[in-house]
């Protein structure tokens, strides 16, 4: 070798170290950003699975109050079954409405389910400010043979 490219390499020394000590943090925050967004996601689902178990048990009550305690209910397991802890109450009162349909009219009861979590719980760390407030809803027909 000669002594230019001798020179050469000695000058090049340590660059690795200084482009993995750039290249790293930015690399790490994208892939933390990436699993908070997937935590954020599953999360919206599983309250939606949640609107979804509260309107099918509100559908199947007898009377409005027993509807909204059923709801409640398949809400709250729905929730606590997947370890999500909303910071409020999770459920409204349910509403009704009808739905028209070749064969008739049906009773409907819509469920709407929000859940405000801390973003800490959310993304399991300790320490992270604010909150999302994640919202599903769902609409079941009355079930027709559930009795007066």
């Amino acid at each position: 070798m000669t002594a230019r490219a001798v020179d050469f390499l000695r000058r090049d020394r340590g660059s690795f170290a200084l482009e993995a000590a750039i290249l790293v943090p930015v690399i790490l925050s994208f892939a933390l950003m990436a699993v908070a967004a997937g935590r954020v996601q599953t999360t919206g689902a599983v309250v939606d699975a949640a609107a979804r178990a509260g309107a099918r048990a509100a559908s199947l009550a007898r009377t409005p109050a027993g509807a909204e305690k059923e709801a409640a209910a398949a809400v709250r397991q729905a929730l606590a079954f997947r370890q999500v802890e909303c910071a409020t109450e999770p459920t409204g009162v349910p509403e009704y409405g009808t739905l028209e349909t070749d064969g008739g009219v049906l009773q409907t009861v819509t469920v709407q389910v929000s859940c405000t979590v801390p973003l800490a719980d959310l993304l399991g760390l300790d320490g992270v400010p604010g909150s999302k407030t994640i919202t599903g809803t769902f609409t079941s027909v009355l079930d027709r043979y559930r009795g007066n």
